[in-house]
């Protein structure tokens, strides 16, 4: 598999020849400075790409070109905000960018209560915690209807939690679940938002009456839409799965299983419709099976996110080592490289360590946590190949 890694662009932290001299091959990118739902033009395309060769790297996948809400939730102006898309998909193909990694997640890309959980040996994951999430439900986002959505022992949990909240407390679940996993990938809600609670309570409202069903025949429509485009300029299209694969929010989610991946790849049955197959992302389901879907769909993955979870008794899920968890990585690599061995594949979420600890990087995306993953995974990968 080709060896890329998560760059956010010319201001990243992370400069290109930090990145060269790890042993990337492949930079996953995006123009994220371009408002949703506007066109990625040439000349912006093109200076990105000549920025990255430049360095003597390539540009291997666009992460993502974001699919507006209004396409997802099918609102009025859906066929225009998709004829920008494939215009974007069109420049992207002529420029020779041949890989699209996008989500079809209503509202929120993905969930997390805490960003830097502490771990025994000293390094930091990202954590999803049941109990602090239904309190975000129930008690500062007070949905209607959120307690149905939880167990009573979660729900009482929470209310003996609000006996002793501080607003401290509160402002840092609010800005771990709606505003630093989203604002740095051309997210709904950026730093410095007024009120960002009133903000997503709208965004939410947008989906009232949105079901599992609708939102499915939403992407089959999208795709319909988009694969003549893809056919003509060789651009295959990899929707990720949803993080965490199961119902948060009252929201549809539609890419959470076996079932699912297999119903949207058979609803519109083209090569360049297929998968990012995120082993961190899938793992967090207790349900799924993640090396037996690996088996199943490698034939329509076109790009592989490496990285494992753990789920713990309560529900609860922490990112670990990616020598760890339900990811099984090791067997993952030795599908993939047997099924499909060309696919780029990135390390994905990797634990804060050492000096980075105190510096400001997006939650999840550090380097010399990411680093220490890349070296374990290139050494998984030598180990592979030399079964053969």
């Amino acid at each position: 598999m080709e060896r890329t890694w998560r760059w956010f662009g010319p201001k990243d932290q992370i400069t290109l020849e930090m990145l060269r001299q790890i042993g990337v091959e492949g930079l996953v990118t995006a123009l994220h400075d371009v408002p949703n739902g506007e066109v990625w033009t040439p000349e912006a395309i093109k200076e990105l790409k000549d920025y990255i060769e430049k360095a003597g790297l390539h540009w291997s996948v666009v992460e993502s070109l974001p699919v507006s809400e209004a396409i997802k939730y099918g609102g009025p102006d859906r066929d225009k905000l998709i004829e920008n898309y494939k215009i974007s998909l069109k420049n992207l193909g002529e420029a020779g960018v041949k890989t699209v990694c996008y989500n079809f997640m209503p509202v929120i890309d993905w969930i997390r209560t805490d960003l830097k959980k502490r771990n025994a040996d000293g390094s930091y994951s990202l954590y999803f915690d049941r109990v602090q999430f239904a309190y975000f439900d129930v008690y500062i986002l007070k949905r209607e209807g959120a307690e149905k959505d939880y167990s009573p022992e979660e729900l009482k949990k929470a209310a003996e939690w609000d006996k002793t909240i501080t607003e401290a407390e509160k402002d840092r679940l609010i800005e771990a679940i709606i505003i630093k996993t989203q604002g740095f990938v051309n997210g709904n809600i950026k730093e410095g938002e007024n009120n960002p609670v009133e903000k997503f309570k709208k965004l939410l409202a947008l989906y009232d009456g949105i079901d599992k069903k609708q939102l499915r025949e939403n992407l089959k429509y999208f795709l319909e839409q988009i694969m003549p485009t893809c056919e003509k300029y060789g651009v295959n299209m990899c929707v990720h799965p949803d993080d965490p694969p199961f119902a948060v929010l009252g929201l549809p989610r539609i890419v959470t299983s076996a079932e699912d991946i297999d119903w949207f790849l058979k609803a519109v049955d083209n090569p360049h419709n297929g998968l990012t197959f995120c082993a961190g992302s899938l793992s967090a389901g207790i349900h799924n099976d993640v090396s037996a879907m690996a088996k199943r769909f490698a034939n329509r993955t076109h790009f592989v996110h490496l990285r494992s979870t753990e789920v713990e008794p309560n529900g609860n899920v922490l990112e670990t080592s990616h020598l760890a968890g339900r990811g099984h990585i090791v067997e993952l690599v030795r599908i993939f490289e047997k099924e499909n061995p060309s696919l780029p594949m990135r390390v994905d979420h990797a634990q804060l360590m050492l000096d980075d600890i105190h510096k400001s990087y997006n939650p999840g995306y550090s380097f010399l946590g990411r680093m220490h993953a890349l070296a374990q995974v290139m050494g998984i990968m030598a180990a592979v190949k030399s079964e053969k």
